[in-house]
C-alpha cells in the first residue's frame, strides 16, 4: 500500500494496524526515574519566568531543556 493511500484511510478515520508491521515497532523509553536537583534561587526564579512565557511547568520546561541539550551533543538513545 501506498503512502497516499495509507493516509487517506487514516485521515478518514479507519483502522490501519492491519496495514502496520509491529515487528519494527521500537518502544519510545518512557520509563521514568525521579531524581532531585538542587539548584540556586535565581535559577529556579528563572525557569519559572521562562515556563511561565510559554505556559508550561517548570519541571515541564526542565526536561525539554535537558532533552534538547543531550540531543544536540549526541548523548541520546532514541530520545524523542
Amino acid at each position: 500500500m501506498k503512502a497516499k493511500e495509507l493516509d487517506k484511510l487514516f485521515d478518514s478515520g479507519e483502522d490501519i494496524t492491519e496495514h502496520l508491521d509491529m515487528s519494527t515497532l521500537v518502544k519510545n523509553q518512557t520509563q521514568t526515574k525521579k531524581v532531585n536537583v538542587d539548584f540556586p534561587e535565581w535559577i529556579i526564579n528563572s525557569l519559572d519566568q521562562e515556563a511561565k512565557k510559554i505556559g508550561v511547568t517548570r519541571q515541564s520546561i526542565i526536561k525539554v531543556w535537558i532533552a534538547e541539550r543531550l540531543k544536540a551533543e549526541g548523548n541520546h538513545l532514541n530520545a524523542s
